[in-house]
C-alpha cells in the first residue's frame, strides 16, 4: 500500500513544486521506488507538467466522472501519463475551467484504486483550504509544509499550522521542509524551529543558477544537476523518507460511521442493539476500540488541562469557555492519533470523535446534542441510561446514555457551580439554569433512588410572535387583540395551567403589550423571562449556602421591590408565601401586574390562592382571603398541554368580585371546545369560541382609547 506525502504551503513562490517534483523523481530514481505524481494544485495549472516536459491527454477530473459511470471497468492506466524519469503523472485538472467539476468527494475513491500499485504517492496539494485541498489531506500519510526563512513566509506557515490543527489534523504528522536555508537575508532555521512547533525535515539550500537551467530545459534539477546542494539535499530527504521504519508515516485508518459513535449503544452477549438493531460483531469490536480510545484521550485530556482542579465557574464565562475548548481541542486532536497510532482518514469521523470527547470533558456529554436540537423543549434523564426528550409535544425515549452515575453527577456540578448552588446528600435537590436561560432541576441519592436525576426545560432564544403562536393554533386573533386590551389597561393577570402546560411563553407574549416607557421588575426563581422593553430589572431568588444561611426567598424580592419604584411587577410564579404580598400589591397601586400558577382550570386557582395563603402561616379568615383575591385579580388565563402535543389558551375568566361572603364571582369570556380528533395525525380538532359575556371592564378600555371591537364577545361570530 502507498504511502502518500501531501505537500503545501500557503504562500506562493517558495518552491513547494519544485521540491514535489524533485522528491518523486529522487525517490524512484535513486530509491528505485515506483512513484506516482499528483498535480492537485489547481490554481497554477500546467506549471508541474511543463517542468517534467510532458503533454497529459488526461486528468483526476476524467478518472473520477468514470469512476461515477463504471468503476468496475476502469483501468487506471488509461488516465496516467508516463515518464521516461521513472515516474507517473496525473494531473487534478487539465486547464483551470475543469476545476468545479473535480468531485472533492469522489477523490477517497481515486485514491482507493490508485494507491494499490505504487510504493509512494506525491501530491502538490496547493495553497488555499478548499474542499480539494482538505481531501487532498485526508488521503495523506505524512504532511509536508515548506516554508522560506522569511517574516512572511513564516507567518502564513503558523497559520496553515492553526488550521490545520482546527481541521483535526496532529501535529505528529506534519513537518517542515525549510527552502532557501542558506538565504543570506533569511532568518536562521533555528529561529524557525523556535517560532514552528513542528520539526524540520530538510534543509534545501538556494542555488538559482541551477534551479534557472533546469527550469528552462524542463528537466528536473536532481537529474539536470545531481551534485549541486540543492540536488543532495532532496536526495537525502528521499532518502529519510525512505529508510524511515514507521515513525514519519501515520498510518491511515479507514473507520465507517457505525464506529464513531458510541453513545446509546448497549452491549449483550457478542452483539450491540441501538434502537432495536443488532449490530455485527465486527461493529462490536470496533465500537470497543473507540471506547477504549475516548478514555485514554479523555484522561490525557483531563490530566493535560488540570480539570479535576478546573474553577467551575469558568463554564459560565463564555470566553474564558471558548479559549479553553479551543485548546482542549488541539490537544485531542494529538492525543487521538498518538494513542491510536493512525489516522483516522475520514474528517467527519474525527470531527464526531473530537466533539463527544470535548462534551464530555468540557460540556454536558449526550446532552450537548439534544441542547443543540431546536425541536427539542424539554429534556428528561431519569438515570445514566435513560434519557428522553420533548419533541413537538410528545415524549420520546433517545439512544442517548451517560457512560457512569458518576459523569452524570458531574455534568449537573458543572451545571450549577457557576451559580453559586451546591447538590450533596445534605442538599439533594436544586434549581438551576444554563448560560442560555434553560431551566433545570436535579436531583440525587439518596432521595432519587435510581441515581441521579436531571430535568432540563429549554430556553427559546427568541420570544414567540403574536402572530406565530395564533399560527401555532394556541389561540386566535381575537383572544390575542383581548389579551393586549387587558395589559394596556393595566388589568392584573394570572396565567394558570400545568406544567409544561405553555405558562411562561403566554407571560412573555403578555409582556410584550407594556408600553417600553414603564419599569418593569421581574422576580423569578429560575431566570427565564425574555422582555424586549429596556427600562427592565431582573430578580432572582437565591438559595442558602452551605451552612444553610444566606438565602434570599421570592418574598424577600417582592419585599424590596415595592421600594424600587416599578410600574409592573411579573413574578415567574406564585407557590409560596410570596402569593399573599402579589395580592396585596396588586390591591394597592400596583395594577397591571402578572404572575403564573400551578392549576388545573381557572377556578381551581382560587383554591390554590387559599391554599397557598394558608398554608404560609398567616391566619387569615377564608372571607377575607377570598375578598382579597376577588380585588386583586382581574383575569384569569388557563393553558394546558392537549393530547396531541398542542399548547393552547382554554380558557380566559374575568374575576368578577363576590357572589356572597365566601364564593368569588368568576365569568367565562373565551374558552376552546374541542369538535374531534384527527384519526391520521391526532391533532386535536377545534374552536375558540366567545361564551357571550362581555367583560365589566369593557368600558374603562373605551376610556383610555385603547381599541377593542366588541362584535368579538359575540358567540356567532
Amino acid at each position: 500500500m502507498s504511502k502518500i506525502i501531501t505537500i503545501l504551503s500557503t504562500k506562493g513562490g517558495v518552491g513547494k513544486t519544485l521540491i514535489a517534483v524533485n522528491l518523486a523523481v529522487s525517490l524512484a530514481k535513486d530509491c528505485r521506488q515506483k512513484v506516482l505524481l499528483i498535480d492537485l494544485d489547481l490554481q497554477v495549472a500546467g506549471d508541474m507538467a511543463r517542468m517534467l516536459d510532458l503533454a497529459p491527454q488526461k486528468s483526476m477530473v476524467e478518472l473520477i466522472h468514470s469512476l461515477k459511470r463504471q468503476p468496475r471497468d476502469v483501468r487506471k492506466e488509461d488516465f496516467l501519463t508516463h515518464s521516461s524519469l521513472g515516474i507517473d503523472f496525473l494531473p487534478g485538472v487539465l486547464k483551470p475551467q475543469q476545476a468545479p467539476h473535480l468531485d472533492p468527494v469522489r477523490i477517497e475513491d481515486a485514491f482507493a484504486l490508485l494507491r494499490q500499485d505504487y510504493d509512494y504517492i506525491i501530491i502538490d496539494a496547493g495553497k488555499s483550504f478548499t474542499d480539494i485541498f482538505v481531501a487532498a489531506l485526508n488521503q495523506a500519510n505524512l504532511i509536508l509544509l515548506v516554508v522560506t526563512p522569511d517574516i512572511l513566509s513564516i507567518y502564513q506557515t503558523k497559520w496553515a499550522l492553526d488550521t490545520l490543527q482546527f481541521l483535526h489534523f496532529p501535529l505528529s504528522m506534519i513537518r517542515l521542509v525549510l527552502n532557501r536555508a542558506e538565504s543570506v537575508s533569511g532568518i536562521g532555521w533555528e529561529e524557525v524551529k523556535g517560532t514552528l512547533p513542528i520539526d524540520v525535515i530538510a534543509h534545501i539550500p538556494s542555488e538559482g543558477k541551477a534551479v534557472g537551467q533546469a527550469l528552462n530545459i524542463a528537466v528536473p534539477v536532481v537529474i539536470d544537476s545531481p551534485k549541486t546542494k540543492i540536488s543532495l539535499a532532496i536526495k537525502k530527504l528521499a532518502q529519510t523518507l525512505n529508510t524511515s521504519s514507521g515513525g514519519l508515516f501515520i498510518e491511515r485508518r479507514e473507520m465507517g460511521q457505525s464506529g464513531a459513535e458510541i453513545t446509546g449503544l448497549e452491549k449483550t452477549g457478542e452483539f450491540w442493539q441501538k434502537e432495536g438493531l443488532v449490530e455485527p460483531l465486527a461493529v462490536i469490536e470496533e465500537a470497543d476500540e473507540i471506547i477504549i480510545l475516548k478514555r485514554r484521550v479523555q484522561n490525557r485530556l483531563i490530566e493535560g488541562l488540570n480539570l479535576k482542579r478546573i474553577d467551575l465557574k469558568v463554564f459560565s464565562d463564555y470566553e474564558t469557555k471558548k479559549e479553553l475548548k479551543n485548546k482542549a481541542e488541539i490537544m485531542v486532536t494529538n492525543f487521538m492519533t498518538e494513542e491510536a497510532g493512525s489516522f483516522l482518514s475520514s474528517s467527519e469521523v474525527r470531527k464526531k470523535l473530537i466533539k463527544e470527547i470535548l462534551d464530555e470533558a468540557l460540556g454536558l456529554g449526550p446532552l450537548e446534542d439534544l441542547l443543540a436540537d431546536p425541536e427539542v423543549t424539554d429534556i428528561m434523564v431519569n438515570n445514566k441510561d435513560e434519557i428522553y426528550v420533548e419533541r413537538h409535544g410528545k415524549i420520546e425515549n433517545t439512544s442517548k446514555k451517560f457512560v457512569s452515575n458518576d459523569q452524570l453527577k458531574t455534568i449537573i456540578e458543572r451545571i450549577i457551580a457557576p451559580i453559586g448552588r451546591r447538590i450533596d446528600e445534605s442538599v439533594p435537590m436544586v434549581d438551576a439554569r444554563l448560560f442560555d436561560g434553560s431551566r433545570v432541576n436535579a436531583i440525587i441519592p439518596p432521595v432519587s433512588l435510581t441515581g441521579p436525576s436531571l430535568t432540563i426545560r429549554k430556553f427559546r432564544k427568541e420570544k414567540f410572535k403574536v402572530e406565530e403562536l395564533i399560527g401555532f393554533g394556541t389561540f386566535n386573533r381575537a383572544l390575542a387583540g383581548f389579551l393586549k386590551a387587558c395589559v394596556l389597561s393595566r388589568k392584573n393577570l394570572i396565567v394558570s395551567g400545568g406544567t409544561g402546560s405553555g405558562k411562561t411563553t403566554v407571560l412573555n407574549l403578555l409582556s410584550q403589550f407594556i408600553p417600553s416607557n414603564e419599569r418593569i421588575i421581574t422576580i423569578e426563581d429560575a431566570a427565564e423571562l425574555k422582555l424586549d422593553q429596556e427600562h427592565w430589572v431582573r430578580l432572582e431568588s437565591r438559595p442558602s449556602n452551605i451552612e444553610g444561611k444566606g438565602a434570599i426567598t421570592i418574598r424577600d424580592l417582592f419585599k424590596n421591590t415595592l421600594r424600587m419604584r416599578p410600574d409592573r411587577i411579573i413574578v415567574g410564579e406564585c407557590r409560596g408565601m410570596e402569593t399573599l404580598d402579589m395580592l396585596q400589591a396588586m390591591n394597592t397601586g400596583h395594577d397591571g401586574s402578572m404572575t403564573t400558577v400551578h392549576a388545573n382550570s381557572t377556578r381551581d386557582v382560587l383554591t390554590r390562592f387559599d391554599s397557598m395563603i394558608l398554608m404560609s402561616g398567616i391566619e387569615l379568615p377564608l372571607r377575607a382571603i377570598r375578598e382579597m383575591v376577588a380585588s386583586s385579580i382581574d383575569v384569569i388565563v388557563h393553558t394546558a398541554r392537549l393530547s396531541d402535543g398542542s399548547r393552547k389558551i382554554l380558557q380566559i375568566s374575568e374575576v368578577a368580585g363576590m357572589t356572597d361572603e365566601v364564593h368569588i364571582n368568576l365569568k367565562d369570556i373565551f374558552d376552546f371546545k374541542q369538535t374531534s380528533t384527527d384519526k391520521d395525525t391526532g391533532k386535536v380538532l377545534g374552536n375558540f369560541c366567545a361564551t357571550g359575556y362581555i367583560p365589566s371592564f369593557i368600558e374603562e378600555i373605551k376610556t383610555k382609547g385603547i381599541l377593542l371591537p366588541e362584535d368579538i364577545f359575540n358567540p356567532s361570530v
